[in-house]
């Protein structure tokens, strides 16, 4: 029998959230992509927190985060944000690169957090 891989939120295009063997995974954007990079990066993160608590999960689980900005001169803006953001002692692997997202998008999170 193959193992149980939970999804939730799925579409016919994606899944908002996979759950394989203890591990979540799932993207993140900014919900109202009319706001400026500080927003759009203020908001993902807030909807990172949203999602750990409905998977049953919290910061200190986080494992890994890859970050893809539109530019990459948000950086600072990005680990002003994050360095108040995560929790000390329990800091993901993290990854940022530049990307082309779509035209409104700054900020896209790919996240993996345990879960017990």
């Amino acid at each position: 029998m193959a193992p149980l891989i939970q999804r939730i939120g799925n579409s016919s295009r994606w899944s908002d959230v996979v759950i394989f063997r203890g591990v979540a995974r799932w993207a993140e954007v900014a919900e109202d992509r009319t706001a400026d990079v500080a927003g759009q990066i203020s908001q993902v993160l807030t909807q990172i927190e949203e999602t750990l608590i409905q998977i049953g999960s919290t910061r200190e689980l986080l494992l890994q985060i890859v970050i893809y900005l539109r530019d990459l001169e948000h950086v600072p803006e990005l680990n002003r944000q994050w360095d108040g953001w995560v929790i000390h002692g329990h800091a993901p692997v993290r990854a940022c690169v530049q990307a082309g997202l779509g035209e409104s998008c700054e900020v896209e999170m790919l996240v993996e957090a345990a879960v017990d």
